[in-house]
C-alpha cells in the first residue's frame, strides 16, 4: 500500500513551475466562446433547440483556440488565456452590460477585461437581448414568485444565469466503452426508433444531437493530438520532445478507444471534464471517486513497470492545475454566493465497495498526497468516511488537514448510505455515492442535475414574517398573511404557530421557484454531453432534464439554521418564560436595531442569557429540529418536473450546504431575537453561529447530531475551526480522529471540515494580502484562496469561533 511521505517530498520543478505559473495570473475573459456560439444559434435558428446547441458546441470545438503550456503533460483549455473566464450569453447578459466597466473594481473576484472586449460583448449581448435562460425563467414565475425572488427571501440567480451541473457523469463506463463506444450505443438506439414520426422525432434530435456532440469531442481530442506532434517536431528537447509525442499518442487513441493506460484514462478523464464545463460551465461538474475508476489501470501500469508512482503523482498535479484553470465569472449579487470564485469539481476518495469493504486503496494515497502538495483550491477534496476505514489512510488525512488548506473533508457512510437505500436508491449504488460539489452527495452517473443547490431560503427573513403577521419588512411586502403579531402573542405556542404558518408557505414558493427555473433549462439549455455520460438517457432517448436520469433527487438550501434556533430559544426563555424582555420591548428594539443604551442592553440580554445551538443544549437544540421539522414535513408535497417521466424518486429534501450565501443573505435580514444587529452575516451550513459555540468541539457535534440528518441529504454541512497548535503532535492529532470517529460512528454526524489557520495570520492576511498570496481557507463547502475574498468574506471567516481539543 502506498503511503504518504507528508512534508517530506517536494513538487518537481515542472509542476512548481506550472503552479507558480497559474496563481500569478490575473483573472481576465475570453470571448470566444459567446461569439462562436451567437453566430451558429444566427446560422441555426430554425432548428430544434437541442440540434442547434450541438452545431453551437461542435463549431465551439472545432474553432476555440488551443494550446499546451510549457511542460504540461496534461493537456486541453477551457479558453484562449489561463485564467480566463468564457462568456455564456444563452444563460443571460443583462448583468454583463450592467457591471461590465465594474469588473476590474469589485472588492473580490475581480476580472480584468480590454476596452475591445467590452465593446465585442455588449454586440453580441444585444443580440441575446429576449433570448436567455434568465428571461425565460422569470417569464414562468407568477408575479408573487417574482416578487419574494427580487425580495430575496427565496434566490435562484446562480440557476438561472449558468449552467445546472452539480453532477457527476459516469466515468467509470466512459473509460470503459471509449468515446467510440458511446457513439455505437447512439447509433443503435436511433436505429431501434424505426420510421421516424410525430411521436418519436423528438428521440432522433436527441440522438442526433449526441452524435454530433461526441464527435465534436473527439475532432476537438485530435486536434490536441496534432498540436502536441506539431509542437515535437519543433522541440530541442529530447526529453520534452518525447513527452510531447506521448501526448499526441495519447490524444489519438483515446478520442475513439478506451483507455489502455492510467495516462490515457486521466487525460481521458480531464477531456470529459473539461468538454462538460465548456458545454454549460455548470458549477459543481464533480469527478465522482477518482480512485476506484482509475485504480485498476494504475495498478495494471505499475506491475507491468510502464509507470512509476513519482510521475503518477506529477500526472495528477497537472490535473489539479488544470482543474483551477477553469474560471467563471458570474454577476457580482451570485458572487457573495459563491465568494472567491469556486468550481466546486470535487474529487471523492475512500469509502466502501458494494459489499462492504474498505474501498481505500493505492490511488486513494495517491490522491491524497497529491492534493495535499499542492494546495489548491481545487479539487475539492472529500473523504468518505465509515468505522472500518483504514487507519493509517485515516491518519494521513489528518496530516494534510493540517497543512491548513481545508482539506479533505469528510462524509460519513454510517448514515449517507442509509439515508441514500431509503429514498428507493439500490444499495449497490447507494454504496457507490460521491460527493458533489461542496459536500451534497450523488450516484454517479446515475444522478439528475442539482443534487442540491436549487434556490437558496432564508429562513430568518421568513421568521421575522412570522413575527409581524406575514408583514416582509424589507420589502414591505405581506406575501403570506400571518396568524397574527407577535406583540399579541400570548404564548410560546403562538410563536411556533406562526413560524409554521410562514414556512408552509415559503416551501411551497420555493417549489414553485424551482419548477420555472427547471423548466426554463429543459426548453432553452438541453446539455448534450451531460446527457451522453448519464445513465439511462441515450436508452430512453431523453435529456436529464426530461427525465432521462436513473435518479432524480433535489434540495434546495435553507440559510441561517443556527439563528433560527437560537432566536427561538431567546423569545422561550427571556420573553414567554421568565419575561425579562416583554413583547412590545423585544420588537421595538429590532426595529431600531438595537439603538441605544436600552437597546444595547437588551441584546446583550439575548447574547448571554438564552441557551445557544453548538452547546449541546436541549432547551435550543430541540426547539431547532421541531422548527426545521416544520419545513422538512412539508416537502414530500412536491414534485420535481421529471415526476412520472422515468426516474426513481423526482422529490425534494432538506440542504444545509449553503456555501457563502450567509453573507449576502445576512445582509438582507434585520434586526433578529438571537442579538444579531441587522445586516450582518447570518451562520453559515449547519454551523453554530459565531463565538457562540463556547464548549468545545464535542459540544457542537452533540448539537448538530440532534438535527434530522437522515432527511436532510442534501447536506449537512459543518465547518471546524481549529488553531494549528491544536493538531502539532502525533497525541494531539490521535485526539482529532477520536473525536471524528465518535461524532461519525456513535452520533451519525453527517459531515465536517476543518479550517486550520490562526487568527493572527488571517489578520494578517487581510491586511497584507502581498504577502500571503497562498493562504487558502475553507469558506463554506469549498475553499478559497483568503486574499480574493471580499472583505464581508473574510471577517466571517476570521469571527469563526476557535475551538481547542
Amino acid at each position: 500500500m502506498d503511503i504518504p511521505v507528508t512534508g517530506i517530498r517536494t513538487l518537481s520543478p515542472r509542476i512548481k513551475a506550472m503552479r507558480d505559473r497559474l496563481l500569478s495570473s490575473r483573472s481576465t475573459i475570453c470571448t470566444e466562446r459567446a461569439r462562436i456560439y451567437t453566430m451558429a444559434y444566427a446560422e441555426f435558428d430554425s432548428y430544434p433547440v437541442i440540434l442547434k446547441r450541438a452545431h453551437a458546441l461542435e463549431q465551439t470545438l472545432r474553432e476555440m483556440t488551443l494550446f499546451i503550456d510549457e511542460g504540461e503533460l496534461i493537456v486541453g483549455n477551457m479558453s484562449s488565456k489561463l485564467r480566463a473566464a468564457p462568456i455564456f450569453p444563452e444563460y443571460v447578459t443583462a448583468w454583463i452590460i450592467d457591471e461590465l466597466d465594474e469588473f476590474d473594481k469589485r472588492p473580490g473576484d475581480a476580472f480584468f477585461v480590454t476596452e475591445d472586449q467590452k465593446a465585442e460583448l455588449r454586440e453580441i449581448c444585444g443580440w441575446w437581448k429576449g433570448r436567455t435562460l434568465l428571461e425565460r425563467g422569470y417569464s414562468l414565475m407568477s408575479q408573487q414568485i417574482k416578487e419574494i425572488h427580487d425580495a430575496a427571501i427565496i434566490r435562484a440567480e446562480g440557476n438561472l444565469t449558468s449552467g445546472d451541473a452539480h453532477i457527476s457523469v459516469n466515468f467509470a463506463r466512459i473509460l470503459e466503452k471509449g468515446l467510440g463506444g458511446y457513439l455505437a450505443e447512439v447509433a443503435e438506439y436511433r436505429k431501434l426508433l424505426g420510421e421516424v414520426n410525430e411521436q418519436n422525432h423528438g428521440r432522433k434530435d436527441f440522438y442526433d444531437a449526441l452524435e454530433i456532440g461526441i464527435r465534436a469531442m473527439e475532432s476537438f481530442i485530435l486536434r490536441f493530438e496534432k498540436l502536441a506532434a506539431q509542437l515535437a517536431g519543433n522541440e530541442n528537447d529530447e526529453q520534452r520532445r518525447s513527452e510531447l509525442l506521448t501526448i499526441s499518442s495519447n490524444c489519438r487513441n483515446i478520442s475513439v478507444n478506451p483507455p489502455q493506460s492510467f495516462y490515457e484514462a486521466l487525460q481521458l478523464t480531464w477531456f470529459v471534464q473539461l468538454c462538460l464545463q465548456i458545454e454549460s460551465n455548470g458549477h459543481s461538474v464533480s469527478l465522482g471517486r477518482v480512485d476506484q475508476y482509475l485504480c485498476p489501470f494504475y495498478r495494471n501500469d505499475i506491475s507491468e513497470g510502464k509507470i512509476t508512482r513519482e510521475f503518477a503523482l506529477e500526472l495528477l498535479e497537472n490535473t489539479w492545475i488544470r482543474l483551477l484553470s477553469v474560471n467563471k465569472i458570474r454577476s457580482w449579487s451570485h458572487t457573495r454566493f459563491s465568494a472567491g470564485g469556486p468550481l466546486y469539481q470535487n474529487v471523492t476518495i475512500g469509502g466502501q465497495t458494494a459489499d462492504g469493504r474498505d474501498a481505500v486503496n493505492q490511488l486513494s494515497y495517491l490522491i491524497l498526497e497529491s492534493v495535499g502538495m499542492m494546495k489548491l483550491t481545487q479539487p475539492n477534496l472529500t473523504v468518505r468516511f465509515h468505522r472500518n476505514i483504514d487507519p493509517v489512510f485515516l491518519r494521513g488525512c489528518i496530516d494534510v488537514i493540517e497543512k491548513g488548506f481545508g482539506m479533505p473533508a469528510f462524509n460519513n457512510d454510517e448514515i449517507i448510505i442509509p439515508s441514500l437505500i431509503s429514498l428507493g436508491v439500490s444499495r449497490e449504488d447507494a454504496y457507490n455515492y460521491s460527493a458533489i460539489g461542496c459536500i451534497e452527495v450523488a450516484v454517479p452517473g446515475k444522478w439528475g442535475y442539482r443534487c442540491t443547490g436549487m434556490s437558496f431560503l432564508n429562513f430568518m427573513r421568513v421568521f421575522l414574517a412570522a413575527m409581524n403577521n406575514g408583514l416582509d419588512t424589507m420589502s414591505g411586502k405581506t406575501f403570506c398573511p400571518g396568524t397574527g403579531n407577535f406583540r399579541d402573542f400570548r404564548s410560546f405556542g403562538d410563536m411556533m404557530e406562526a413560524w409554521k404558518h410562514q414556512v408552509k408557505f415559503y416551501a411551497k414558493a420555493a417549489a414553485e421557484t424551482d419548477t420555472a427555473v427547471d423548466t426554463a433549462l429543459e426548453e432553452l439549455v438541453p446539455d448534450i454531453l451531460c446527457s451522453a455520460f448519464v445513465d439511462d438517457c441515450i436508452r430512453r432517448g431523453k435529456t436529464i432534464k426530461e427525465g432521462g436520469s436513473v435518479y432524480d433527487f433535489i434540495s434546495g438550501l435553507q440559510v441561517g439554521i443556527a439563528n433560527l434556533g437560537n432566536s427561538l430559544a431567546a423569545v422561550k426563555k427571556l420573553v414567554f418564560e421568565e419575561s425579562r424582555i416583554g413583547r412590545e420591548e423585544l420588537m421595538y428594539h429590532l426595529g431600531s436595531n438595537f439603538e441605544g443604551i436600552e437597546g444595547e442592553k437588551v441584546r446583550q440580554l439575548l447574547l448571554n442569557y438564552a441557551p445557544k445551538y453548538g452547546n449541546d443544549d436541549d432547551d435550543v437544540d430541540k426547539l431547532l429540529v421541531e422548527a426545521y421539522n416544520c419545513f422538512i414535513d412539508e416537502l414530500p408535497k412536491f414534485r420535481t418536473t421529471r415526476a412520472g417521466r422515468g426516474p426513481i424518486g423526482c422529490a425534494y429534501y432538506a440542504g444545509t450546504s449553503s456555501i457563502s450565501a450567509n453573507v449576502p443573505s445576512g445582509a438582507v435580514v434585520p434586526a433578529t431575537p438571537d442579538g444579531r444587529k441587522a445586516f450582518t452575516p447570518v451562520a453559515e451550513g449547519c454551523s453554530p453561529t459565531s463565538g457562540t459555540d463556547i464548549l468545545g468541539p464535542t459540544a457542537v457535534f452533540k448539537s448538530v447530531a440532534k438535527l434530522p440528518t437522515g432527511k436532510i441529504c442534501g447536506g449537512v454541512l459543518l465547518n471546524q475551526k481549529l488553531s494549528p497548535s491544536t493538531i502539532a503532535g502525533v497525541e494531539q492529532k490521535e485526539k482529532l480522529i477520536s473525536i471524528i470517529r465518535a461524532f461519525f460512528e456513535t452520533l451519525k454526524g453527517w459531515h465536517v471540515q476543518y479550517n486550520i489557520v490562526s487568527r493572527a495570520i488571517l489578520l494578517e492576511a487581510k491586511k497584507h494580502p502581498e504577502e500571503h498570496r497562498d493562504l487558502v481557507v475553507r469558506v463554506a463547502g469549498y475553499s478559497a484562496f483568503f486574499t480574493s475574498l471580499s472583505p464581508d468574506t473574510q471577517d466571517d471567516i476570521i469571527a469563526r469561533t476557535e475551538q481547542t481539543l
